[in-house]
């Protein structure tokens, strides 16, 4: 009978209720409640989205810092970014700039969002001495292909009268030349990773007009609109600058965001996960590890994509780790899972209760879930 000396537990946040560093403490406790003597390894993780920002500041012990930014339909927010520990690395959240979450229903305009706010929260960043940029960038209400960002970090974008361009999606119509005479300098040492979660391309049926800009608030009309908008981006990019995108996997991601880092920056897309899992050092984490504990808010169908507890179920697999699941809640065809590498999964409530309940004692849940899970595993152990 293999003993269990050492667990690593890797959950990311669970949205809305507890960090993924608290939720790391919760299934520590869990863990000593059951095995005194046993090694714990705490190592939050993220997958690009909602609360990757925490994450690496928390484990890489930096800092958040707030600048005011221009939001989504041009009105003054404040906003936040994070600095790594290096000393080098920022982390960005554009949603926290040019989010659908900071817009109201009625204010949903994809014609007119622009994510000149991400372009704002960039410079913040260079003039604190930062130059290695991780932007997730999911949850955009915008679909301007990234240009307001880079006129806002000094990109011109003119018409064919030489007039600069508007705000919005439906301004990239009269896109006619692109200056970078004019960009912040500071760029050309710097380096952007992109969480990018998405293979939508930039134009037609599956790209980021047709698939996303329904949620943001564009009808069939709207639609048309864009995708034209976007396609004469792509054709000038292409034109002028060399860089083809209109078909590139990603570059239809956040409204065309994908595409604008690839042309205006030279950026890197790579899904959130991995890019989480390096820098937090996984890897290096599960030498010597007998049982890995992962989890998030809720874990369905969606969790086989891409989401950080397969992420990490994948890694100990590798090793031939066992990985368990905890979860908010079990959803629709959770089992999926088991054929990703987490080979048990368990909710933490403990009967009917509301979400308002589960959250507000979601440290406590989440620590018995792990002690009553550990103590199914030492039932077992004991059997053979």
């Amino acid at each position: 009978m293999k003993l269990i000396n050492k667990i690593l537990v890797a959950p990311q946040a669970f949205k809305g209720s507890i960090s993924a560093m608290d939720a790391c403490l919760a299934m520590a406790d869990g863990v000593k409640n059951v095995l005194q003597d046993c090694e714990v390894v705490i190592c939050p993780v993220a997958d690009g989205g909602d609360g990757t920002l925490e994450t690496l500041v928390e484990v890489s012990k930096g800092q958040i810092h707030s600048c005011n930014v221009t939001g989504p339909i041009g009105n003054p927010i404040q906003s936040q970014w994070g600095a790594m520990g290096d000393g080098h690395t920022a982390v960005i959240e554009m949603a926290r700039t040019s989010g659908l979450a900071l817009l109201s229903l009625d204010q949903r305009d994809p014609l007119k969002a622009t994510t000149y706010g991400l372009g704002e929260i960039i410079l913040d960043a260079l003039d604190h001495g930062f130059r290695k940029f991780i932007i997730g960038i999911g949850g955009s209400a915008t679909n301007d292909a990234g240009a307001g960002m880079a006129q806002a970090l000094g990109v011109g974008l003119f018409d064919s009268s030489g007039k600069t361009l508007g705000f919005g999606g439906q301004a990239l119509e009269d896109l006619d030349s692109i200056d970078f005479d004019s960009i912040d300098p500071r760029l050309k040492d710097s380096t952007f990773l992109i969480a990018c979660d998405v293979n939508n391309p930039l134009i037609g049926p599956e790209g980021a007009s047709y698939i996303y800009g329904p949620q943001k608030g564009a009808d069939e009309e709207k639609i048309q609109i864009l995708d034209q908008a976007l396609s004469n981006f792509g054709e000038i990019v292409e034109k002028q600058l060399g860089i083809h995108v209109l078909t590139v996997p990603g570059s239809g991601a956040a409204g065309g965001l994908g595409a604008g880092f690839l042309a205006f920056l030279n950026a890197q897309l790579k899904t959130g996960v991995d890019i989480v899992l390096d820098q937090v050092k996984i890897e290096e984490k599960l030498e010597g590890v007998d049982l890995v504990i992962t989890g998030e808010g809720a874990i369905d169908f969606q969790t086989i994509y891409n989401k950080a507890p397969i992420g990490v179920a994948k890694l100990a697999q590798k090793y031939s780790i066992p990985t368990v699941g905890i979860a908010g809640m079990l959803g629709k065809d959770y089992t999926l899972v088991h054929n990703e590498g987490l080979q048990a999964v368990r909710s933490i409530t403990t009967g009917p209760m509301s979400l308002q309940d589960a959250s507000k004692s979601a440290s406590q849940l989440i620590s018995e879930a792990v002690e009553q899970s550990l103590r199914f595993i030492q039932v077992g152990m004991n059997l053979n």
